[in-house]
């Protein structure tokens, strides 16, 4: 068990049955705002956590300092021998990313209890939001991609396979999105499809010749072009068929392709997809803020990371294939 912080006696604090109450009351607020089902199971996941950190650590109570060693816990619980949360499984670190998430997350719950007189202040006002640096973002190659689509040709399931590969890479959709996706939403003819991302948003992300011919051998195969209320994504595993994949099936399909496709340096997850379709739309000459919509993004200083890490990139090329310094002189 990694030692945690005790509470102060100034300090303000919530109990631990407080925040179990407090949590779940927080979670069925937000499913009467109807928030999306991604924003509720990411809530649900966040609270669970926090309650079982402060169980483990034997704390009666949490405040600032509690707070922050949780945060902490989500960046080092890998060196627990017991794995992070007690998953023997979940012995690798945490990213930057998931990090900065669960910040997000406990802020917004502690900004909640706020707003309904439980707190005075926020615990975690003092408590910075973890940096996600540009030079952190490791997208596929393009040769990575390619033995990614020859590992999909080879699988188990090669229609679908490759259909969400060349669904991640060429839209940059979520993990949540993709597996969410419907048939209604599909526009083949259009190539084009409807994307219901984070706080119920829509929007339209075109699809390309790739892509579409794809889905197209897909469907076909599985004999649904015309069952315009199932799920795209099938999982081989559902309880009943016309289950969709899970973010789960989604994460274990792309890891087993990274493992048959020899992948090193990168993790073969959706969201380096997302990262690859950022990086290369960028490079092709696309514009931040067809970008910004294409990702669903509400910022623009969210999508300005790949701006960054694009100009880095050009910058190293530069230095390396420089036609200035590759002229001999006489």
């Amino acid at each position: 068990m990694l030692k945690t912080a005790h509470v102060s006696a100034s300090e303000e604090a919530l109990t631990v049955a407080e925040i179990q109450d407090l949590g779940q009351a927080w979670i069925d607020d937000g499913e009467m705002r109807q928030l999306s089902d991604c924003t509720l199971t990411e809530r649900r996941g966040v609270v669970t956590k926090l309650v079982w950190f402060l169980k483990d650590g034997e704390l009666a109570q949490c405040g600032t300092r509690q707070f922050r060693a949780f945060l902490a816990y989500v960046n080092r619980g890998h060196e627990d021998p017991r794995g992070r949360w007690g998953n023997r499984h979940m012995t690798k670190p945490a990213g930057p990313g998931t990090l900065k998430a669960y910040h997000r997350v406990v802020r917004a719950f502690c900004n909640w209890l706020v707003e309904t007189g439980d707190l005075e202040h926020s615990p975690i006002d003092s408590l910075r939001a973890p940096i996600v640096r540009a030079d952190q973002i490791k997208p596929f190659s393009r040769d990575q991609m390619s033995g990614l689509l020859g590992a999909a040709h080879q699988s188990t399931h090669p229609r679908r396979n490759e259909a969400v590969v060349f669904m991640l890479a060429d839209t940059g959709i979520r993990a949540s999105e993709c597996c969410a996706l419907k048939r209604s939403d599909l526009d083949l003819t259009g190539k084009c499809v409807t994307i219901h991302g984070k706080g119920k948003k829509v929007r339209s992300v075109p699809l390309g010749r790739q892509a579409t011919r794809a889905l197209w051998a897909y469907l076909r195969e599985e004999e649904r072009d015309q069952a315009q209320d199932g799920y795209v994504f099938i999982s081989e595993r559902g309880s009943t068929v016309g289950d969709p994949l899970t973010r789960r099936g989604l994460y274990h399909v792309l890891h087993d392709l990274g493992v048959d496709a020899k992948l090193q340096g990168v993790r073969c997850s959706p969201h380096t997809f997302r990262h690859y379709f950022a990086v290369e739309f960028l490079r092709a000459g696309g514009n931040v803020f067809t970008l910004k919509e294409l990702l669903g993004h509400t910022t623009l200083a969210m999508t300005n990371k790949y701006v960054a890490f694009v100009q880095a990139d050009r910058e190293a090329q530069h230095r390396q294939f420089s036609p200035g310094d590759r002229i001999k002189r006489k």
